[in-house]
């Protein structure tokens, strides 16, 4: 019984070094994972991507990255001991709450300030969420101890603070006339406290805690 011939293309497959070539190219551009069927549909007739991913493996090995078998599919893999070279840090941005915000108005107006002196000032209480916060920034931290009957630990802003806004000293911290004009403060007193002067410097010891509105 005779066999019928196989097909022939007309054309014979790339030499195998430029099969490698195919498959690799595929492989580093592909965002997932490549079965060999699916690199057969994409190569030249006649091509044998089952081998050329075999010299591919051999030919990474020990290297920066690695040919790696995921299920039925292949993929460039970073070589495990170097894993630790990917990792990303990156900074996140979290908007202070409006409560945060005022708190450390009110710290770098009035250090050294008390928790009661700045729950006095803002007219609610100051949660230990707040301050741990601003805390956690770096923003503010202990002062000295007032040396009042249970000795309440104060507040004061940091230079990592005053470094954040370009400011030398607390003394630097603009005036509230400032503030308004520049559309951070509302035209506003706080309860309990009287219309404030004109004055900047009469101002800025007025006691205001919406220094910053969101």
């Amino acid at each position: 019984m005779s066999r019928e011939p196989e097909e022939q293309s007309l054309f014979d497959a790339p030499p195998m070094g430029e099969q490698e070539r195919m498959v690799e190219a595929m492989l580093f551009a592909a965002t997932e994972p490549m079965t060999v069927t699916e690199l057969v549909k994409r190569m030249p007739h006649g091509c044998d991507p089952a081998e050329a991913l075999a010299y591919l493996r051999k030919r990474y090995e020990g290297r920066g990255v690695h040919l790696a078998r995921v299920g039925d599919a292949w993929a460039f893999r970073t070589a495990g001991d170097l894993g630790h070279l990917m990792v990303r840090e990156q900074v996140e941005t979290r908007k202070l709450s409006r409560a945060a915000i005022e708190t450390l108005a009110i710290i770098a107006y009035h250090q050294p300030v008390t928790r009661a002196e700045i729950e006095e000032i803002r007219g609610v209480a100051v949660s230990r969420g707040t301050v741990d916060q601003l805390m956690e920034m770096e923003w503010i931290r202990f002062g000295r101890r007032r040396m009042t009957p249970g000795r309440p630990v104060t507040f004061v802003v940091t230079e990592g603070f005053l470094d954040h806004f370009g400011l030398e000293s607390a003394r630097d911290l603009p005036g509230l006339k400032e503030l308004r004009s520049a559309g951070l403060l509302e035209n506003r007193p706080m309860p309990g406290l009287d219309q404030p002067r004109d004055d900047d410097e009469d101002e800025a010891q007025s006691g205001q805690s919406e220094l910053f509105e969101d």
